[in-house]
């Protein structure tokens, strides 16, 4: 596996964003289907539904029912397809190696939790590239020497 990517960076895949065609030039250079993790798939899909809880309370947030529904589709889609490909996690390994990240380095750059689990996970399966366009967590990931690959 060379690279593994975050949630920011499937967003920009199934949600037209600043950083979507950056994602969607990645993807179509890719040879090999990109690795995915249970964790990060729960972590998109559940972000995807709490932007439709926020637009159904205030129309100028989030996204709605249709476009995440929509969003969902396409992901379940190329997981069919193959684009992605689940990779087996020993999630009591990452969470040891995440614990570490978060002892080094989460006072001096308040890093969220899932955060510290991508770059854990990516790191736990020797990625040796990381997928994000969040500024905070690409600090981490390249702090702990995976190159970014967007």
């Amino acid at each position: 596996m060379n690279a593994f990517p975050d949630t920011s960076f499937l967003c920009s895949l199934y949600r037209k964003q600043i950083y979507s065609p950056r994602a969607i030039v990645f993807m179509d250079k890719a040879t090999e289907p990109l690795p995915v993790t249970t964790l990060l798939l729960l972590e998109f899909r559940q972000s995807t539904r709490l932007q439709t809880w926020l637009h159904d309370r205030d129309k100028t947030r989030g996204f709605s029912n249709q476009e995440a529904n929509a969003m969902l589709q396409h992901l379940q889609n190329d997981l069919s397809a193959g684009v992605f490909e689940m990779v087996v996690v020993d999630w009591a390994e990452a969470h040891l190696l995440a614990e570490s990240l978060s002892a080094k380095h989460t006072r001096g750059h308040g890093h969220r939790m899932v955060d510290i689990l991508h770059v854990a996970t990516a790191l736990h399966l020797g990625a040796s590239k990381f997928l994000t366009f969040d500024d905070n967590q690409k600090m981490l990931a390249e702090a702990e020497g995976l190159a970014m690959a967007v």
